[in-house]
């Protein structure tokens, strides 16, 4: 072989190489992206979370109350109920109820239809509300919230529904609330309210 012949061989030789090389980086390349999709695929849309259901702030409509010797409550609102949904994916729930209580014991309820919440969105549903003090016992602590000048009220309630993500991951969440608000009977306006 001529010296020339030997310099054209080497080159083609290191041409091959470099042209492999390129080949495998680009393939390494490609690999760690799909693995890093997939991490953020499983990691970020595929956690499912239970939406957040809460009472919103109201005005109330009607309050009658009645006095610390005959202690006494009426009042109809306009519940704001928010479906705080954060899945990638609808959140559809059956029908369900709200419970109202006072002192542990039931004073109302407000009937949440079935509906979904769609994905990183709240759903808002305002439901009429009638409370009344009828059935609670006489040994209640009203007449001394009465003569404060607030009433202090629970919600409860439970929501069960399938969050749907890409139309074929469907996983079953139950989402629960616990809320406590005191209601200003002066003003006729809820003071503060808190959810757990």
């Amino acid at each position: 072989m001529s010296k020339d012949n030997e310099s054209l061989h080497y080159m083609d030789e290191e041409a091959r190489r470099k042209k492999k090389m390129k080949w495998t980086i680009g393939i390494i390349a490609f690999v760690i992206f799909q693995v890093v999709q997939a991490l953020f695929f499983v990691l970020v849309i595929m956690k499912f979370k239970s939406p957040k259901f809460r009472v919103g702030e109201f005005d109330i409509q009607t309050l009658n109350v009645g006095t610390q010797a005959s202690p006494l409550f009426d009042m109809s609102f306009v519940a704001p109920i928010r479906i705080k949904n954060t899945n990638w994916g609808p959140f559809k729930y059956d029908a369900s109820t709200v419970s109202f209580t006072y002192g542990g014991v039931q004073v109302g309820q407000a009937n949440i239809p079935k509906s979904k919440a769609n994905f990183k969105s709240t759903k808002k549903i305002d439901v009429p509300v009638t409370l009344s003090s009828n059935a609670l016992p006489t040994g209640s602590n009203l007449g001394n919230e009465l003569s404060s000048g607030i009433i202090t009220l629970n919600s409860q309630g439970e929501l069960k529904g399938k969050v749907t993500v890409m139309f074929m991951f469907k996983k079953t969440k139950i989402s629960q609330m616990n809320c406590t608000m005191i209601i200003d009977t002066s003003t006729r306006a809820v003071r503060s309210s808190s959810c757990k």
